[in-house]
């Protein structure tokens, strides 16, 4: 059957077939099983718990993290203005919505959204004497903000006025919220100039800082203004804004 050079190779052929070095005519050959695919590892959401958090968990002086967070809207003039700011300087930031306002502004929220920004619950109707009213109520005013954004999480919690009790901290952990406070209030709900805002939050900056600024209540072309001008001068000194 083989002749010439094809009958000298018979005996090479018949030692690999021998040893499984080459397969019978006919035979599958299996493919290489696949490469195991990378396992991905989430890191654990953090467990809310009863204390209010002014400062990011920063891992010392050069972890330059800290948070921007506007409360009291969504607001139709301020809040899209606010974004753009966010948006020009690749900024990160929370805000803290009163559902009441959200109602009327559907709109606007998805804007936030629409943006990678979080959601803070800042209560119904931005009650301040929620620390005076029965368990009932301050449970309705904590959960209604979430119920206005189906599929997007709300895991932060802030008190109007930053007024706390136990009830209320004891209600937020219980609905998956982290209660939410700031550690820097430039106090820009009063409306001072852009450069005393700008001048009270570089005064008291530092690693893992909550800055407390707002987007509602009021005109607010003013912190527009300075958050224009502190997002460049963060960067400059190597701060980067994060979520709670």
């Amino acid at each position: 059957m083989f002749r010439g050079r094809a009958a000298d190779r018979v005996p090479a052929l018949l030692g690999a077939l021998a040893l499984g070095l080459i397969a019978p005519l006919g035979t599958q050959v299996a493919a290489p099983a696949p490469e195991p695919a990378p396992v991905v590892v989430t890191p654990p959401t953090p467990t809310a718990r009863p204390v209010v958090l002014t400062d990011l968990p920063v891992a010392g002086p050069e972890d330059r993290r800290v948070a921007l967070t506007f409360d009291d809207g969504p607001d139709p003039q301020w809040t899209p203005q606010i974004l753009d700011v966010l948006v020009k300087h690749g900024a990160r930031a929370t805000f803290c919505m009163v559902g009441s306002q959200m109602e009327r502004h559907p709109e606007v929220v998805a804007k936030v959204v629409n943006a990678g920004m979080r959601i803070c619950s800042h209560s119904h109707s931005h009650d301040e004497r929620l620390p005076a009213r029965d368990a009932a109520t301050v449970t309705a005013e904590l959960t209604d903000v979430a119920t206005r954004v189906p599929g997007t999480p709300v895991t932060y919690f802030r008190a109007p006025g930053g007024n706390w009790d136990q009830q209320i901290l004891d209600t937020a952990v219980a609905h998956g919220m982290q209660p939410l406070g700031w550690a820097i209030d430039p106090r820009d709900w009063k409306r001072p100039a852009a450069d005393e805002i700008v001048a009270n939050v570089e005064k008291h900056l530092h690693p893992g800082a909550v800055i407390l600024l707002h987007d509602g209540g009021g005109s607010r072309v003013r912190t527009v203004e300075a958050l224009d001008r502190l997002l460049p001068w963060l960067r400059s000194r190597g701060y980067v804004t994060d979520f709670p």
